[in-house]
């Protein structure tokens, strides 16, 4: 578990690991759930998605010319932000935008934080370890990537991203 997802307490926190046990994650309802609101928009060239507060909900937006796998991640990016960056949300007019870099003119560490948590809601840790070991013999190889990241609908290069930290650790 990231120390970032270790800082969600409470209620929300058992609704994400309601989500956290079956791939993909169903991030649609887990934002629902967290009462979220998800919207595919036409964002401006270079923007990934937003998170704003909006008539009293809050609402993600994702662009809708990105690829699938892109929108998972960056619902799970803005989920992230809702769930441990509320602060700076609430406290800007237009919320938090995000680039296709995942910058928001936010400092570099809030950044990273809402990555990291991202990373674990979309590629929950103990399912990909998992199913590297039931299914891949335990070998992180090029077909391993690609089978892992078709499995949870993430792009190639975000698995290989993940798998990095689990031989890191």
């Amino acid at each position: 578990m990231s120390k970032e997802l270790s800082r969600v307490l409470g209620q929300q926190r058992e609704i994400i690991e309601h989500y956290l046990s079956e791939y993909p994650v169903k991030l649609g309802q887990m934002a629902r759930d967290l009462g979220v609101d998800i919207k595919v928009a036409s964002l401006g060239t270079g923007i990934s998605g937003r998170i704003a507060l909006e008539g009293g909900r809050y609402v993600i937006r994702v662009n809708r010319n990105e690829a699938r796998e892109r929108q998972r991640f960056t619902i799970g990016h803005e989920l992230a932000h809702f769930l441990l960056h509320r602060h700076i949300i609430d406290s800007s007019p237009d919320g938090i935008t995000d680039t296709v870099l995942y910058r928001s003119g936010a400092p570099e560490r809030i950044e990273f934080e809402a990555n990291r948590l991202a990373a674990e809601l979309v590629m929950p840790m103990s399912l990909i370890e998992r199913e590297l070991r039931e299914n891949f013999g335990g070998l992180v190889t090029e077909v391993t990537i690609e089978g892992l990241a078709s499995l949870f609908e993430v792009s190639k290069a975000a698995m290989e991203i993940k798998l990095s930290t689990l031989i890191e650790a």
